[in-house]
């Protein structure tokens, strides 16, 4: 039997950082054991042969029950934002390290957390929190059009969409309204945040118990929709844009109470300044770690572990280079018939890693969300010009055709 130190995760991300999440606590001599509604959604539990345990992981006292189960726990952590306060909330009752569960539980609110940004004089896009679809049109004509309308609580862009008129305002409520459960199948909250849109590059700070790590360059799809297609890390930036994206980032957080572990901040550089456009409690998503450790060779995996465990983080960086990544996007919805140019895509010396996340006889469907994603590349370079020209380059090799296409 097993007896080393137990690192309990509360579900996982189904895609990119859960799986490293689980091989980096077995690095540190760890063994990680997942909590989980349906284990049988992490198919990487059965591969890696991953100890699991079925049980309710809203409840913050059935989840500490069960670590107390368990034996020796060293910490208690979660790759998905949706159950990072379920997983804070754990460690507190446990008195095991992890950030406040008040302080996630706030961040994960994106009406309370503009509430507490605005009151700390921390930018913030002008916006409203609504309770039903009549007050959509009213909140429409007060802010002014286009605006952005959300879900108070999501990931992944889900179900977020830049609305032009009044009309597409109301529409989209009412859409978001109707919808019960989210893509986690978890109970949808019935408050929608409209905020004005912003224009500007968008960027996102990764921070580290309150200190930066460094800044990302992201790339977006077309409107309505907000779907990352790519990342650049570092930022090529002046250095007065980075110092102001910088200090924005590090004025949210305090103002949040977010200094403990990883933070990842999206923000856009307005004609007027950086603006806060959302703070998220948690370790980047999209593998953006991949490129922090590709271009610096620092492993936020393996810091999130070690705080959540009580060690000490590395956080200081090997190298100075560059990476970025770019995702393959599906063209339509339809079943998968063939994926090609993977081999030649991966040629380039510059490429570190090529990852097809789906397999001809999948069907995808396109939503305008991260689950658009069925692929990525991510190269490194000595510059970031050249780190994006590969990526592009790699991208460019690979097609998908569908078996048929179907509008959504």
């Amino acid at each position: 039997m097993d007896t080393s130190a137990v690192m309990v995760f509360v579900e996982s991300n189904t895609t990119g950082t859960g799986r490293l999440y689980c091989r980096a606590a077995r690095h540190r001599g760890l063994r990680p054991v997942m909590l989980a509604r349906d284990p049988s959604r992490y198919p990487y539990l059965h591969q890696d042969g991953i100890q699991s345990l079925v049980l309710d992981t809203g409840d913050v006292e059935a989840v500490a029950g069960a670590c107390q189960q368990l034996g020796s726990v060293a910490g208690v952590t979660s790759s998905s934002e949706y159950f990072v306060p379920v997983a804070a909330g754990a460690a507190l009752r446990l008195g095991l390290t992890g950030p406040d569960p008040v302080a996630v539980e706030r961040a994960r609110d994106k009406g309370r957390q503009r509430e507490a940004l605005l009151a700390a004089g921390v930018p913030v896009p002008d916006f409203r929190v609504i309770r039903n679809p009549a007050e959509a049109k009213v909140v429409a004509a007060e802010l002014g059009c286009p605006v952005v309308v959300k879900p108070v609580r999501g990931s992944g862009s889900v179900g977020v969409r830049l609305c032009r008129t009044d009309r597409e305002v109301v529409e989209h409520a009412t859409r978001l309204f109707a919808t019960r459960v989210n893509e986690r199948g978890l109970p949808v909250e019935p408050r929608v945040l409209v905020e004005r849109f912003v224009s500007g590059p968008e960027f996102s700070a990764e921070f580290f118990d309150g200190e930066p790590v460094g800044l990302t360059a992201k790339h977006l799809g077309p409107p309505p929709h907000f779907v990352e297609t790519g990342h650049d890390f570092p930022a090529e930036l002046e250095p007065a844009a980075a110092a102001a994206l910088t200090g924005c980032t590090r004025a949210a957080l305090q103002a949040l109470g977010l200094t403990w572990g990883a933070t990842h901040t999206e923000l856009r550089l307005s004609p007027d300044g950086p603006m806060i456009i959302e703070v998220n409690p948690r370790l980047a998503g999209g593998l953006i770690p991949e490129l922090v450790r590709a271009a610096l060779g620092i492993d936020l995996v393996d810091c999130v572990i070690a705080r959540a465990s009580g060690d000490l983080p590395k956080l200081r960086p090997l190298r100075h280079g560059h990476a970025a990544i770019r995702f393959l996007i599906a063209p339509a919805s339809g079943e998968i018939a063939e994926i090609d140019g993977v081999e030649p895509a991966g040629r380039a010396a510059a490429v570190r890693a090529i990852n097809i996340g789906v397999a001809v006889g999948d069907r995808v469907t396109v939503t305008g969300a991260f689950t658009d994603r069925i692929g990525s590349v991510i190269t490194a370079a000595d510059t970031g010009p050249e780190a994006a020209r590969q990526a592009d380059t790699a991208l460019s090799q690979l097609t998908v055709r569908l078996a048929e296409q179907s509008e959504d």
